[in-house]
């Protein structure tokens, strides 16, 4: 689809969405585009906040148990709460730590080495946190990573092919662990066909959906995917550090977690302090620490926002964004060696545009300067993610016509190709 600033306009005009952007705190002649590293702040998200700082001056130690949102079941009810953004029944989600503690605690309860079954699967695009943990827990308990962590590579360094991964499904394996989408090129992955592959073949499988949930729909109940986590400060606008969210499918709830803590406890005995620990018969098991009550508050708010949107609309708008942002990609930057990384297929496409470019540190230093935020990724990746909830097409047109401008007069050149402390 070509589009001008005039059909830009058109289209804001008719946005179903469209009026979710005052909901949030969007800066003066800045266009945001980095929603797929940290979200923007909401006008809810900023009151839920100072209403659990309220919470904590009136009631001390009884917001525990007292007050809108008793801090004691907060996790849980966030869990449930998060359900429908990944296709799960209530009691399988949680809201809890961070991802790669997450990560830790579901490694630690459904890698069960046995017999030749002593690997894990991984792939050789996954986020570097995420194989910094599956190493760890491998060399725990006393197995080599370099033997024991297989990592399915890639073809062309930006995709895989799932054809690959289920080749890769041999009967060494005792887990997976994928992404949902590649962190860098924004390729859906088929976590259905994964799922189904790996269950024929009697592995547990896991995914990391830190770069979809909030703008991808997912079933993961209904795809038997065993479990999940992923960060809510992404695309759910949780806010920095933002508590985490885990799911694991019910076939596997009422069993002991591979990382017992107090908050993991049936909170009914929670707080007869025996040495004996009982885990709660949901998600709520695989907590391990106590909830971190003001990095969870502004996502009660930001659901509010979903629910009200829906992740139906919200697909459907981020989908069309991307596509006119590739359209113009192509007939308004031919000429400048930018070449799109992700998928063009809707169905394998996530939120967020890939552009690949020699120049790519520099080139996202000047957008910053004109007052785009980009998001770069080493070496020479720039990452667009127009935002559903609160980017315009006009925004999205905008961009490209300063990004062309930035190339025509190679304002780029006076920075330095080379990453800032953070990309």
């Amino acid at each position: 689809m070509q589009v001008n600033l005039k059909t830009a306009a058109a289209l804001d005009e008719k946005d179903e969405l469209a009026h979710f952007r005052d909901e949030f705190y969007l800066k003066k002649n800045t266009i945001y585009l980095d929603g797929n590293s940290l979200g923007l702040p909401s006008k809810r998200a900023e009151s839920a906040l100072l209403s659990m700082l309220n919470a904590w001056k009136e009631f001390g130690i009884d917001g525990w148990t007292q007050g809108e949102k008793p801090w004691y079941y907060l996790a849980e009810t966030l869990g449930e709460q998060s359900a429908f953004l990944v296709g799960a029944k209530p009691e399988e989600v949680v809201v809890t730590g961070s991802t790669t503690v997450n990560l830790h605690q579901l490694a630690a309860s459904f890698f069960h080495p046995e017999k030749k079954r002593t690997k894990i699967l991984a792939d050789d695009l996954n986020f570097p946190s995420d194989i910094y943990a599956l190493q760890s827990q491998l060399s725990l308990r006393g197995l080599d990573p370099a033997v024991h962590l297989v990592k399915v590579k890639s073809r062309d360094g930006h995709t895989l092919s799932e054809d690959d991964i289920i080749a890769s499904m041999t009967d060494e394996l005792a887990l997976i662990v994928l992404p949902t989408v590649l962190y860098r090129s924004g390729q859906l992955m088929n976590i259905e066909k994964l799922t189904k592959a790996a269950s024929e073949r009697g592995i547990l499988i896991g995914f990391d959906g830190c770069h979809s949930v909030g703008a991808v729909p997912h079933e993961f109940h209904k795809w038997g995917v065993d479990f999940a986590y992923w960060c809510n400060y992404k695309y759910l606008n949780g806010g920095p550090g933002a508590a985490a969210g885990l799911f694991v499918h019910e076939k596997h709830l009422g069993k002991m977690p591979g990382l017992s803590g107090w908050f993991g406890s049936n909170k009914e005995s929670q707080f007869d302090m025996e040495h004996t620990f009982t885990p709660a018969s949901t998600a709520g098991a695989y907590q391990i620490g106590t909830p971190h009550i003001f990095s969870s508050a502004p996502l009660s708010a930001s659901l509010q926002l979903f629910k009200e949107a829906t992740l139906s609309a919200i697909r459907k708008k981020s989908l069309n964004m991307t596509r006119i942002m590739m359209d113009l990609i192509d007939s308004e930057l031919s000429g400048f060696a930018f070449r799109i990384i992700n998928p063009a297929e809707d169905e394998r496409r996530g939120g967020h545009v890939a552009l690949l470019h020699p120049e790519a540190a520099r080139i996202c230093k000047a957008l910053k300067q004109a007052g785009v935020i980009p998001d770069y990724r080493s070496p020479n990746i720039i990452r667009l993610a127009p935002v559903a909830l609160y980017t315009s097409y006009e925004e999205i047109w905008r961009t490209i016509q300063v990004l062309k401008d930035i190339m025509r007069e190679k304002r780029y050149e006076k920075y330095e190709n080379k990453r800032e402390v953070i990309a």
